[in-house]
């Protein structure tokens, strides 16, 4: 698969079955994470990849009720960083804009594998610290729910889930998002 394929394949389903998880997916997604470009190197996402059966229920604790979906994922990844360890140059802090870019190389590699990669940010930073042993001193940025996609919608979906698993949500014009050479607004 090409990038454009998998930019185009990629959704954000939340309908999902039950799927083994390997240690060389795990493996496979961490790098491709890792070969993201950052500022100056400097690599400052960092990644629990959480496919334990009993480490899954207690994430689950960690969901907002608007993701019960997510439940049904095999891997749940934890993704966060701190300022300190990417580029702050003046008020401009890069970290948050390096792991965007590293949770993006992860999606489209999970996409070119045949699986959906959902990030989320319904859920609680704190008790996903408190569950992985994560340290205060980082900010928990997203989840990332990691499974294999279903044929049957997912009976926990609200009216809006369900109709935005039936077809891609509509995306913004050009003329909204993007302007040539100077800013048109939007």
């Amino acid at each position: 698969m090409d990038v454009i394929k998998a930019i185009t394949t990629r959704r954000a389903y939340r309908s999902l079955v039950p799927m083994t998880i390997t240690e060389d997916l795990v493996r496979d997604l961490a790098r491709s994470a890792q070969l993201s470009p950052t500022c100056f190197n400097n690599q400052p996402a960092r990644f629990v990849f959480v496919d334990n059966p009993g480490k899954l229920k207690l994430m689950h604790q960690a969901l907002s009720g608007g993701n019960a979906w997510a439940k049904d994922g095999s891997l749940i990844i934890a993704v966060f960083s701190k300022a300190e360890d990417d580029c702050i140059i003046r008020d401009r802090k890069y970290h948050q804009f390096d792991v965007g870019m590293s949770v993006a190389f992860l999606i489209l590699r999970a996409t070119e594998l045949g699986l959906v990669a959902h990030p989320i940010a319904g859920f609680s930073p704190k008790k996903t610290r408190e569950i992985l042993g994560i340290p205060d001193e980082y900010k928990v940025i997203t989840l990332v729910i990691v499974g294999q996609h279903a044929e049957k919608i997912s009976p926990v979906l609200s009216e809006k889930q369900v109709k935005w698993e039936k077809s891609r949500p509509r995306r913004k014009p050009f003329s909204k998002v993007a302007s040539l050479n100077a800013y048109s607004g939007s």
